[in-house]
């Protein structure tokens, strides 16, 4: 124990600091650190300054502190402002759920002996409101004699917090206002360079005592929706690759609506000994607005490992690694795995290869330099592959860089260029993606994005093409590696099936799919990643398709044709998305706009609220009971199973179609969803899934009072209820079976005999695929060969929320916004008319097919399929080079494809509104559908291809005439020819009619 001695001796030393401690901190912190900070902070500081001096330790400590208002402060006290020493700071900095970087402040003494960084979490005031109102009226003030708008000042500082309007003078406070406006409401990036002034502020100690102060500048950064803490760290690291040394830095947030802040970055840079040239300060704005948007393993490749490369060269280099995953893994997954293929193409023995195939990248598209000729381009390529096979050992990495040089060969265009760009695109010959031995149809084309934290790719299969996007958020990285090696197969196989759909509309098929790496993210920080990712991929396929004064200058274009594309909802894409796009398709000049996204939360036709893919399938699911099972649904009963859930759209909509349309006699048997199963073989109460679907609740909310003795509901929380759930399409018996939800591929060559009850008959033998790629193309096959089960296929069954969305585009380019909302309910209403009709001409002509013809359903879904697609082509090459009057004659076909209500309204403006292609594909494809549906698919494909243009023509001219005739026999007046005419019709293609076969 101390004694009295002792003690007083220690208060005497402690009391001895202090009184050398206060004097030297108060002499030598910076007076902006009196002015930034509180009363009991500085107390704080200097007692914890005071502690480290009287035990004689290196001013070294980190403190972590709480304010009343609870708001958390990390203090770094370090005893000298070393370069680099921020971002040596960043990695130790904590990550808050409930809270984000708010400020910072880094203070140097003017000795150099100190310096201390504050970080601040959580929103919070530091002053009062009277002092607050004191603040904002002398910025008003200032802002009148500077000749700035004072209104437009107060309206800003509405935004900020006290402390960020306490710690500014009115010249910087007016310049970062002018850059928040820049960026508010988006997602970009401002900045601005001026030389620092000592008149203006105190001069840093390392440059107080000389006359270099015209080393340093100040950099001022304004970055939308970012989140701080990460917008710190991107900066400070672009600061690093530069060479420039990071002196002081004031960070502040100013709100920019619900949900969104702009990041005031200031950053104070000491240039050291290289030149302040324009050629600096603008690589140094390019890079601090790429940063926000890059990967991370793109930063760690061009500062940690290589900072020689540049910015540019490690985007190529990161986005060609992550493009050839899907393209290398189908020859061994093994050996060209995700991790693998970055490891190959970055390690030290490739990295001078990979090097160079990214300047022959960036030398194709230069937009300073005219475009490569062929020759050129492959005496380039030839160059750097004879370099590789001479000196790389390794098989597999000289494979990879081989395969880099194709990439280069096969990137027709790029936005590398583009100073505002989100990620890195290119637009593909698609050949490129083929894997070794492929033979299977190659699409049109392939967008591919590699941006911060997701890959994008983007198939279609027309140069006028419509599909949805989806979002895909693997759980674990094991996850995230299989579904990179499948994200391309899977689009390719989502926009296959959408070109099959399509047949009857102007769009052919495409889908769009970004894989997104959130990978141990909170729901928040995981959700703000999505959004980012489809901002970035949807701004990126823009970047490629504009035809703009900035894009003719930037992007080179080695393919020569535009390109019309549209966009629709799919997984994981939500309203707040849908808005963002068609604004932002708007802002970049996209030909019609608001037709660039479907399913508008006002202008456009929700797909779940009016039950549009579910209309279809019903009447599909109608002609087939009708015409296989011998059951009239209107006037017998009929029990049918589900996936997919109340909830959900295609199978809630279809729930209540059945009981609209059928009654009682509509009975469900089974359903299931993410929540569990729910299974009663005396059908479930009508009334209570009602309920369920209006309110949009999962199984799980079904009232189980209503199920009878048998029935049961099993949920997912133990593992018997999920066994039920994942088994419940196979084991529940039911005339129909209707896939309208799930994962692709659920039933597989490998598991379909799960589907058959033990005495090999099928749980239900018929099924109507609601949803997309449930069944595998195998499976189906199997299981009508084997157990004689009949399937409608989804490009099919489901083909009616396409068509929707097809209508919807049309009335984006033929109405105005105001038209299509004060119309909308009768608009909708004709839309549906049309959707009925075609999902019934098809089903009928399937069935008719099938009755006739050996083969399987499917088979014959895909052959109508292509049929009409081919004829639509051969139509739409014809038109190209027919004269107006062809047009004009054929204008008929564009009225009668419209519901009847948009027709009324704007037919006369498709030649003006629609684009010439898109009109050329609205003719073609109507002509197509209706030549095939009314005479069969046997009619079109028995033609010769070169003849098909002229058949299809001459038919819409003879179908003239049979109207004519069918006229002359409603009105019971004919001339002698045209009773001529009509027995010759007869005669020749009655018997055929009669027996149904043509």
């Amino acid at each position: 124990m101390l004694g009295f001695s002792q003690i007083h001796e220690v208060t005497q030393a402690s009391t001895a600091t202090l009184n050398t401690t206060v004097p030297w901190f108060m002499q030598n912190m910076p007076s902006s650190y009196f002015k930034q900070t509180s009363r009991q902070t500085r107390v704080e500081h200097i007692k914890a300054v005071a502690a480290l001096r009287d035990t004689d330790m290196d001013l070294s400590l980190t403190m972590k502190s709480s304010l009343p208002d609870g708001r958390r402060v990390m203090t770094f006290i370090r005893p000298e402002n070393k370069a680099g020493l921020l971002l040596s700071l960043l990695p130790q900095l904590p990550r808050y759920e409930d809270r984000d970087l708010s400020r910072v402040q880094l203070y140097t003494m003017s000795d150099g002996g100190m310096c201390l960084n504050m970080f601040t979490y959580g929103e919070g005031e530091d002053v009062k409101e009277e002092k607050r109102k004191e603040l904002v009226e002398k910025l008003a003030s200032a802002a009148s004699e500077s000749g700035v708008d004072p209104s437009a000042v107060r309206a800003y500082t509405d935004k900020c917090a006290s402390g960020y309007l306490n710690n500014s003078v009115s010249r910087r406070f007016f310049k970062q206002m002018t850059l928040y406006d820049r960026v508010a409401g988006t997602e970009g990036v401002a900045v601005d360079v001026e030389a620092f002034d000592a008149s203006e502020h105190e001069v840093p100690h390392a440059h107080a005592a000389g006359d270099d102060s015209g080393r340093l500048f100040w950099v001022d950064t304004a970055i939308a929706n970012s989140l701080p803490q990460y917008a710190l760290e991107h900066f400070a690291r672009v600061m690093q690759i530069q060479g420039l040394d990071i002196v002081r830095t004031h960070l502040d947030n100013v709100q920019d609506g619900e949900g969104r802040s702009v990041t005031m970055l200031r950053m104070l840079v000491d240039v050291g000994d290289k030149d302040p040239s324009e050629e600096l300060w603008t690589r140094v704005k390019r890079n601090l607005k790429r940063f926000k948007w890059i990967d991370p393993k793109t930063a760690d490749l061009i500062i940690d490992r290589y900072p020689w490369l540049g910015v540019r060269r490690g985007e190529i280099i990161t986005g060609m690694a992550a493009l050839m995953h899907p393209i290398m893994s189908k020859s061994n997954a093994v050996a060209y795995s995700r991790n693998n293929i970055f490891d190959n193409v970055t390690s030290e023995s490739a990295i001078q290869y990979s090097s160079a195939i990214a300047d022959f990248f960036i030398s194709k598209f230069d937009p300073s330099t005219p475009n490569m000729s062929a020759a050129e381009e492959a005496g380039k390529a030839d160059e750097i592959r004879a370099r590789i096979n001479e000196n790389v050992i390794d098989g597999t990495q000289s494979a990879l860089l081989n395969k880099m040089v194709d990439v280069v060969g096969h990137t027709l265009r790029t936005n590398l260029f583009l100073e505002n760009r989100y990620s890195l695109g290119f637009r593909l010959d698609p050949a490129i993606m083929a894997g070794e031995g492929e033979t299977r149809e190659v699409p049109y084309g392939v967008v591919f994005a590699h941006g911060r934290r997701f890959n994008g790719y983007h198939v279609r299969w027309r140069d006028i093409a419509r599909g949805g996007l989806r979002i895909v958020t693997p759980g674990t990285f094991e996850q995230l590696a299989l579904e990179s090696g499948r994200q391309y197969d899977e689009c390719y196989g989502l926009s296959f099936a959408q070109q099959m759909k399509n047949k009857d509309i102007p769009e052919g098929g495409s889908k769009a799919v970004c894989l997104v790496n959130s990978v141990g993210m909170s729901q928040q920080n995981k959700n703000f990643v999505m959004r980012k990712s489809f901002k970035a991929f949807t701004d990126t396929i823009l970047d490629l398709i504009v035809d703009t004064e900035e894009t003719n200058d930037m992007v080179k274009d080695y393919y020569g044709e535009p390109e019309v594309l549209y966009l629709g909802p799919d997984e994981q894409v939500i309203p707040e998305d849908l808005d963002w796009v068609i604004q932002r398709a708007k802002y970049r000049e996209y030909v019609c706009p608001n037709a660039f996204m479907s399913s508008k939360p006002l202008a456009g036709i929700n797909h779940k609220t009016y039950g549009v893919t579910s209309e279809g399938v019903n009447v599909f699911l109608d002609v087939a009971l009708r015409d296989q099972m011998k059951i009239d649904p209107t006037s017998t009963p009929f029990t049918v199973k589900l996936t997919g859930g109340t909830d959900g759209d295609v199978c809630g909509n279809e729930i209540l179609i059945l009981y609209r349309e059928y009654g009682d006699n509509a009975k469900v048997v089974g359903l299931c969803d993410h929540t569990g199963s729910l299974e009663d073989p005396n059908g479930l109460d009508s009334d209570e899934l009602t309920r369920m679907v209006k309110a949009s609740v999962p199984l799980s909310d079904y009232d189980t009072s209503k199920l009878s003795p048998e029935g049961r509901l099993h949920l997912v929380d133990n593992e018997e209820g999920l066994r039920m759930r994942n088994t419940m399409h196979n084991r529940v018996e039911a005339d129909a079976f209707v896939p309208a939800g799930g994962r692709p591929n659920t039933i597989d060559i490998n598991n379909w005999r799960q589907f058959l009850k033990e005495d090999g008959t099928p749980t239900s033998p018929l099924v109507v695929e609601g949803a997309n790629l449930f069944i595998t193309l195998e499976a189906r096959k199997a299981m009508y060969e084997e157990a004689g089960i009949i399937i409608v296929k989804d490009s099919s069954a489901n083909k009616c929320g396409v068509i929707c969305s097809s209508y919807e585009i049309c009335a984006a380019m033929l109405l105005s916004e105001q038209e299509f909302l004060d119309n909308k309910e009768e608009i909708v209403g004709d839309v549906l008319v049309k959707l009925r009709h075609f999902a019934k001409v098809e089903a009928e002509l399937l069935f008719r097919e099938f009755n006739n013809y050996p083969g399987a359903l499917p088979d014959f879904s895909g052959s109508i399929s292509d049929t009409i697609n081919a004829a639509t082509d051969a139509v739409r090459d014809e038109l190209v080079n027919a004269d107006e009057e062809t047009i004009d004659s054929l204008m008929g076909l564009v009225r009668n494809h419209l519901p009847a209500k948009m027709a009324d309204m704007a037919f006369d403006r498709c030649k003006e509104n629609l684009p010439r292609a898109y009109l050329f594909a609205a003719i073609a494809s109507s002509l197509a559908s209706k030549m095939v549906y009314q005479e069969g698919v046997n009619f079109v494909k028995s033609q010769p291809p070169e003849n098909l243009s002229e058949l299809a023509l001459k038919y819409i001219r003879v179908e003239k005439e049979v109207y004519e005739l069918e006229r002359a026999i409603d009105s019971g007046v004919m001339t002698e020819e045209q009773k001529k005419q009509i027995a010759d019709l007869v005669h020749r293609g009655g018997v055929r009619t009669s027996l149904n076969i043509f």
